[in-house]
Protein backbone atom coordinates (compact mmCIF):
# COMPACT_ATOMS: atom_id res chain seq x y z
CA UNK A 1 0.00 0.00 0.00
CA UNK A 2 1.36 3.43 -0.90
CA UNK A 3 1.43 5.38 2.57
CA UNK A 4 0.39 8.79 3.26
CA UNK A 5 1.62 11.78 5.25
CA UNK A 6 0.47 13.45 7.91
CA UNK A 7 1.10 16.81 8.68
CA UNK A 8 0.29 18.17 12.52
CA UNK A 9 -0.55 21.99 11.90
CA UNK A 10 -2.63 23.03 14.86
CA UNK A 11 0.08 24.08 16.45
CA UNK A 12 -0.36 27.88 18.28
CA UNK A 13 3.33 29.15 17.70
CA UNK A 14 3.24 30.93 21.30
CA UNK A 15 7.16 31.02 20.93
CA UNK A 16 7.41 32.25 17.23
CA UNK A 17 5.23 34.89 17.84
CA UNK A 18 2.82 34.14 14.85
CA UNK A 19 1.07 31.36 12.69
CA UNK A 20 4.69 30.07 11.96
CA UNK A 21 2.72 27.36 9.66
CA UNK A 22 2.34 29.88 6.68
CA UNK A 23 5.32 31.92 7.11
CA UNK A 24 7.29 32.26 3.65
CA UNK A 25 10.71 31.07 3.41
CA UNK A 26 11.39 30.07 -0.11
CA UNK A 27 11.64 32.49 -3.40
CA UNK A 28 8.09 32.10 -4.20
CA UNK A 29 6.16 32.61 -1.75
CA UNK A 30 6.51 28.97 -0.29
CA UNK A 31 6.74 27.67 3.63
CA UNK A 32 8.66 25.39 5.22
CA UNK A 33 5.67 23.06 5.12
CA UNK A 34 5.97 23.18 1.13
CA UNK A 35 9.48 21.56 0.99
CA UNK A 36 8.42 18.54 3.04
CA UNK A 37 5.42 17.52 0.94
CA UNK A 38 7.55 18.27 -1.46
CA UNK A 39 10.01 16.03 0.06
CA UNK A 40 7.26 13.21 0.73
CA UNK A 41 5.66 12.92 -2.77
CA UNK A 42 9.46 13.13 -4.72
CA UNK A 43 10.08 10.14 -1.58
CA UNK A 44 6.82 8.32 -3.12
CA UNK A 45 4.41 9.39 -0.77
CA UNK A 46 0.57 8.82 -2.68
CA UNK A 47 -1.29 11.23 -0.34
CA UNK A 48 -1.56 14.23 2.50
CA UNK A 49 -3.64 14.65 5.16
CA UNK A 50 -3.15 18.16 7.16
CA UNK A 51 -4.50 18.88 10.80
CA UNK A 52 -5.00 22.29 11.53
CA UNK A 53 -7.25 24.49 13.54
CA UNK A 54 -10.55 26.29 12.07
CA UNK A 55 -9.06 29.60 12.87
CA UNK A 56 -6.22 29.14 10.18
CA UNK A 57 -8.02 27.71 7.57
CA UNK A 58 -8.49 30.44 5.42
CA UNK A 59 -4.84 31.60 5.64
CA UNK A 60 -3.95 27.64 5.42
CA UNK A 61 -5.67 27.23 2.30
CA UNK A 62 -4.87 30.56 0.53
CA UNK A 63 -1.29 30.17 1.47
CA UNK A 64 -0.60 26.04 0.92
CA UNK A 65 -3.71 24.57 0.43
CA UNK A 66 -5.12 25.29 -2.62
CA UNK A 67 -1.46 24.99 -4.48
CA UNK A 68 -0.47 21.52 -3.01
CA UNK A 69 -4.14 20.18 -3.87
CA UNK A 70 -4.07 21.45 -7.18
CA UNK A 71 -1.32 19.08 -8.34
CA UNK A 72 -1.42 16.20 -5.64
CA UNK A 73 -3.65 14.55 -3.79
CA UNK A 74 -4.68 16.65 -0.46
CA UNK A 75 -6.79 17.11 2.37
CA UNK A 76 -6.90 18.83 5.87
CA UNK A 77 -8.77 18.51 9.32
CA UNK A 78 -9.90 20.17 12.20
CA UNK A 79 -8.11 19.67 15.41
CA UNK A 80 -10.83 20.45 17.29
CA UNK A 81 -10.84 21.25 21.08
CA UNK A 82 -13.44 19.32 22.37
CA UNK A 83 -13.10 16.31 20.27
CA UNK A 84 -12.68 12.78 22.02
CA UNK A 85 -13.77 14.79 25.10
CA UNK A 86 -16.79 13.57 27.55
CA UNK A 87 -19.26 16.35 28.70
CA UNK A 88 -17.47 16.27 31.87
CA UNK A 89 -14.22 16.45 30.66
CA UNK A 90 -15.13 19.50 28.30
CA UNK A 91 -16.62 21.30 31.54
CA UNK A 92 -13.01 20.73 33.18
CA UNK A 93 -10.94 21.87 31.17
CA UNK A 94 -13.03 25.40 30.82
CA UNK A 95 -10.46 28.09 29.34
CA UNK A 96 -8.18 26.12 27.70
CA UNK A 97 -6.75 27.53 24.89
CA UNK A 98 -3.77 25.06 23.36
CA UNK A 99 -4.48 22.08 21.42
CA UNK A 100 -4.53 18.48 23.29
CA UNK A 101 -0.85 17.93 21.78
CA UNK A 102 0.30 15.79 18.88
CA UNK A 103 -1.67 12.12 20.13
CA UNK A 104 -4.95 14.27 19.82
CA UNK A 105 -3.43 15.98 16.82
CA UNK A 106 -2.89 12.24 14.98
CA UNK A 107 -6.50 10.87 16.31
CA UNK A 108 -8.47 14.00 14.31
CA UNK A 109 -7.06 12.26 11.54
CA UNK A 110 -8.14 8.84 11.35
CA UNK A 111 -11.14 8.75 9.25
CA UNK A 112 -8.89 9.67 6.51
CA UNK A 113 -6.29 7.16 6.72
CA UNK A 114 -6.40 3.59 6.41
CA UNK A 115 -2.74 2.52 5.34
CA UNK A 116 0.82 3.24 6.93
CA UNK A 117 1.64 6.89 7.22
CA UNK A 118 4.32 9.06 8.55
CA UNK A 119 4.18 11.56 10.71
CA UNK A 120 5.83 15.54 10.56
CA UNK A 121 6.01 18.65 12.25
CA UNK A 122 4.85 21.68 9.79
CA UNK A 123 7.28 23.44 11.20
CA UNK A 124 10.19 21.46 10.93
CA UNK A 125 12.91 20.37 7.70
CA UNK A 126 13.44 16.29 8.03
CA UNK A 127 15.72 16.43 4.90
CA UNK A 128 15.01 14.17 1.36
CA UNK A 129 16.62 11.42 2.93
CA UNK A 130 14.43 11.00 5.90
CA UNK A 131 11.28 10.71 3.77
CA UNK A 132 12.98 8.50 1.37
CA UNK A 133 13.71 5.57 4.30
CA UNK A 134 10.52 6.30 5.78
CA UNK A 135 8.74 5.63 2.58
CA UNK A 136 10.88 2.56 2.05
CA UNK A 137 9.62 1.39 5.44
CA UNK A 138 6.00 1.38 5.71
CA UNK A 139 6.26 0.18 1.92
CA UNK A 140 7.34 -2.58 2.93
CA UNK A 141 4.77 -3.63 5.49
CA UNK A 142 2.07 -5.92 4.71
CA UNK A 143 -1.03 -4.96 6.86
CA UNK A 144 -1.79 -5.97 9.43
CA UNK A 145 1.44 -4.73 10.79
CA UNK A 146 3.04 -3.20 14.45
CA UNK A 147 6.43 -2.70 12.44
CA UNK A 148 6.43 0.91 13.08
CA UNK A 149 9.74 3.37 12.77
CA UNK A 150 11.56 6.77 13.79
CA UNK A 151 13.74 8.58 12.35
CA UNK A 152 16.38 9.75 14.94
CA UNK A 153 18.71 12.78 14.61
CA UNK A 154 21.49 13.40 16.63
CA UNK A 155 20.73 15.97 19.14
CA UNK A 156 23.37 18.65 17.91
CA UNK A 157 21.98 18.52 14.71
CA UNK A 158 18.33 19.60 15.66
CA UNK A 159 19.29 22.92 18.47
CA UNK A 160 18.32 26.30 18.02
CA UNK A 161 20.77 29.25 18.50
CA UNK A 162 17.79 31.38 19.12
CA UNK A 163 16.68 29.68 22.70
CA UNK A 164 15.90 26.60 24.14
CA UNK A 165 13.92 23.82 22.80
CA UNK A 166 12.37 20.56 24.03
CA UNK A 167 13.70 16.86 22.73
CA UNK A 168 12.86 13.13 23.07
CA UNK A 169 16.33 11.74 23.98
CA UNK A 170 15.99 8.09 23.20
CA UNK A 171 17.44 4.86 24.04
CA UNK A 172 18.13 2.46 21.14
CA UNK A 173 19.14 -1.30 21.28
CA UNK A 174 19.85 -3.69 18.35
CA UNK A 175 18.13 -0.41 15.94
CA UNK A 176 15.11 -0.64 17.97
CA UNK A 177 13.55 1.90 20.26
CA UNK A 178 13.30 0.76 23.45
CA UNK A 179 12.10 4.40 25.70
CA UNK A 180 12.37 8.13 25.04
CA UNK A 181 13.12 10.39 27.66
CA UNK A 182 11.43 13.61 27.74
CA UNK A 183 14.19 16.54 27.97
CA UNK A 184 13.56 20.42 28.25
CA UNK A 185 14.74 23.69 27.60
CA UNK A 186 17.65 21.75 25.83
CA UNK A 187 20.52 24.47 24.46
CA UNK A 188 23.73 25.96 24.66
CA UNK A 189 25.87 27.30 27.90
CA UNK A 190 28.77 28.87 28.62
CA UNK A 191 30.96 30.54 26.22
CA UNK A 192 32.70 29.45 22.81
CA UNK A 193 35.34 27.85 24.64
CA UNK A 194 33.91 26.13 27.31
CA UNK A 195 30.33 25.78 25.75
CA UNK A 196 28.17 22.55 26.75
CA UNK A 197 24.72 21.09 25.63
CA UNK A 198 22.73 21.47 29.19
CA UNK A 199 18.92 20.11 29.01
CA UNK A 200 17.00 20.14 32.45
CA UNK A 201 15.53 16.24 32.91
CA UNK A 202 13.18 15.34 35.79
CA UNK A 203 13.47 18.54 37.60
CA UNK A 204 17.44 18.42 37.15
CA UNK A 205 20.11 20.09 35.20
CA UNK A 206 22.15 17.86 32.70
CA UNK A 207 25.16 17.99 30.44
CA UNK A 208 24.07 16.02 27.37
CA UNK A 209 27.27 15.08 24.58
CA UNK A 210 25.11 16.42 21.38
CA UNK A 211 25.68 12.77 20.00
CA UNK A 212 22.16 11.66 21.95
CA UNK A 213 20.08 10.42 19.46
CA UNK A 214 16.55 11.91 19.74
CA UNK A 215 12.99 11.72 17.91
CA UNK A 216 11.79 15.24 15.78
CA UNK A 217 8.55 13.82 15.46
CA UNK A 218 8.98 11.82 12.20
CA UNK A 219 7.32 8.69 13.15
CA UNK A 220 6.21 5.74 10.64
CA UNK A 221 2.77 3.69 12.06
CA UNK A 222 0.48 1.05 10.54
CA UNK A 223 -3.67 2.06 10.87
CA UNK A 224 -3.07 -0.49 14.12
CA UNK A 225 -1.50 2.28 16.17
CA UNK A 226 -4.29 4.36 16.31
CA UNK A 227 -6.48 2.18 18.87
CA UNK A 228 -3.57 2.48 21.24
CA UNK A 229 -3.55 6.35 20.39
CA UNK A 230 -7.12 5.96 21.41
CA UNK A 231 -6.56 4.28 24.66
CA UNK A 232 -3.07 6.38 25.83
CA UNK A 233 -5.23 9.52 24.84
CA UNK A 234 -8.55 8.49 27.47
CA UNK A 235 -5.88 7.86 29.51
CA UNK A 236 -4.57 11.01 29.61
CA UNK A 237 -7.56 13.14 29.52
CA UNK A 238 -8.64 11.13 32.26
CA UNK A 239 -5.90 12.62 34.89
CA UNK A 240 -4.74 15.98 32.57
CA UNK A 241 -8.33 17.59 31.72
CA UNK A 242 -8.20 20.29 34.29
CA UNK A 243 -4.52 21.08 33.11
CA UNK A 244 -4.95 24.04 31.18
CA UNK A 245 -0.55 23.36 29.71
CA UNK A 246 -0.73 19.06 29.83
CA UNK A 247 -0.37 17.76 26.50
CA UNK A 248 -0.30 14.24 25.07
CA UNK A 249 2.59 13.29 23.08
CA UNK A 250 3.87 10.98 20.23
CA UNK A 251 7.31 9.86 22.14
CA UNK A 252 4.82 9.10 25.01
CA UNK A 253 2.71 6.96 23.52
CA UNK A 254 5.05 5.17 21.11
CA UNK A 255 7.27 4.64 24.18
CA UNK A 256 4.14 3.03 25.63
CA UNK A 257 3.31 1.08 22.90
CA UNK A 258 6.92 -0.69 22.88
CA UNK A 259 6.75 -0.75 26.54
CA UNK A 260 3.56 -2.77 26.44
CA UNK A 261 5.20 -4.99 23.97
CA UNK A 262 2.07 -3.88 21.26
CA UNK A 263 4.68 -2.98 18.50
CA UNK A 264 7.96 -2.44 17.82
CA UNK A 265 9.91 1.08 16.58
CA UNK A 266 12.93 0.89 14.60
CA UNK A 267 15.06 3.68 14.64
CA UNK A 268 16.55 4.94 11.52
CA UNK A 269 19.41 7.10 12.37
CA UNK A 270 20.20 10.17 10.20
CA UNK A 271 23.25 12.60 10.02
CA UNK A 272 20.63 15.31 8.02
CA UNK A 273 21.19 18.51 9.71
CA UNK A 274 17.47 19.57 11.34
CA UNK A 275 15.94 22.94 11.01
CA UNK A 276 12.95 24.94 11.73
CA UNK A 277 11.39 27.64 13.21
CA UNK A 278 10.96 28.14 17.12
CA UNK A 279 11.31 31.00 17.44
CA UNK A 280 10.64 34.10 15.45
CA UNK A 281 14.75 34.91 15.48
CA UNK A 282 14.91 31.33 13.01
CA UNK A 283 13.26 32.45 10.30
CA UNK A 284 15.95 33.99 8.32
CA UNK A 285 18.39 31.06 9.17
CA UNK A 286 15.78 28.94 7.27
CA UNK A 287 15.62 31.07 4.77
CA UNK A 288 19.46 31.17 3.87
CA UNK A 289 18.88 27.43 4.10
CA UNK A 290 16.63 27.24 1.94
CA UNK A 291 18.38 29.67 -0.71
CA UNK A 292 21.57 27.70 -0.12
CA UNK A 293 19.82 24.46 -1.09
CA UNK A 294 18.66 25.91 -4.30
CA UNK A 295 21.36 26.90 -4.97
CA UNK A 296 22.86 23.31 -5.00
CA UNK A 297 19.85 22.18 -7.46
CA UNK A 298 18.14 19.86 -4.09
CA UNK A 299 15.28 22.29 -5.36
CA UNK A 300 13.57 24.07 -7.96
CA UNK A 301 12.52 27.88 -7.37
CA UNK A 302 9.00 27.00 -8.28
CA UNK A 303 7.86 23.65 -6.60
CA UNK A 304 4.42 23.00 -7.84
CA UNK A 305 3.99 22.79 -11.41
CA UNK A 306 1.16 21.21 -12.97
Amino acid sequence: MTPTLLVLAAGMGSRFGGIKQIASVGPDDQTLLDYGVYDAFKAGFGKVVFVIRKDIEKDFCDKIFYRISHVANAEYVFQNQDSFLSEAHIRQSTGRTKPWGTVHAVLCAEKCINEPFAIINADDFYGFDAYNTMYKHLSSLHLPSTEHAMIGYKLKNTLSRSGTVSRGVCTVDNKHLVSMAEHKNVGYEGTSSDEKIVSEYAGKKEILTGDEIVSMNLFGFTPDAFSHFRNFFEQFIHHSASDLKAECLLPDAASKIVNDGLGSVTVYKTTEQWFGMTYQEDLELVRSAIASKIKKNEYPELLWQS
